[in-house]
């Protein structure tokens, strides 16, 4: 929501594609669609994707899912005695799939919540791997926290630390800032191609 609002707030038009939650933006001129499932959220990004110039995927909505082509019942299952298991299978790499779908001049910018000790290592594969332009790397406590410390790295090899901790309000405007000099510099070099 933040970040939502911190782009809204820095002029730019947003549409926040947005999971079930009770939270909301707090501008009113942040555009929101919702949707429920990994799914969903492929839906939309298809729909809106080619509109956008820059693309955030600030959160993964799920890496699996409960198989249940497998399941031997129609209707209720009744509780008996046995144990049941319960098989699951990874859903789609929606970024990875937008990364199929850019545009020239289309910006995208992905999120890695991984482990501090590996954090960077993670997070720079995971930039290459998704052929993104740009990677926040922040570590796993940032998720209960109200402040965070992260690593935007680049696909160009830069590497931009947030000066210490901060507020995530805080963050998401200092974000929006790399985000447009981002952008810009995706642009120019397209263009002079």
């Amino acid at each position: 929501m933040l970040l939502a609002d911190a782009c809204a707030a820095a002029g730019m038009e947003t549409r926040l594609l947005l999971g079930p939650t009770h939270l909301l933006p707090a501008r009113a001129d942040v555009a929101i669609e919702r949707f429920n499932a990994t799914a969903d959220l492929d839906a939309l990004l298809r729909e809106h994707q080619a509109k956008c110039d820059v693309l955030v995927m600030a959160a993964a909505v799920a890496d699996y899912r409960p198989n249940i082509g497998q399941l031997p019942v129609s209707g209720k299952l009744r509780r008996t005695e046995q144990s049941l298991t319960i098989k699951l299978e990874p859903t789609p790499d929606l970024l990875a799939g937008c990364h199929l779908r850019r545009r020239e001049g289309q910006t995208l910018i992905g999120f890695a919540l991984e482990p501090r000790e590996t954090m960077l290592e993670s997070a720079r594969a995971k930039l290459v791997r998704k052929g993104i332009d740009a990677i926040v790397a922040n570590p796993l406590e940032t998720m209960e926290s109200p402040d965070i410390e992260a690593t935007l790295l680049l696909a160009d090899g830069e590497t931009i630390e947030t000066p210490g901790k901060m507020t995530k309000s805080a963050f998401a405007e200092w974000l929006v800032a790399a985000i447009k000099e981002v952008h810009g510099a995706s642009r120019s070099t397209s263009t002079s191609r």
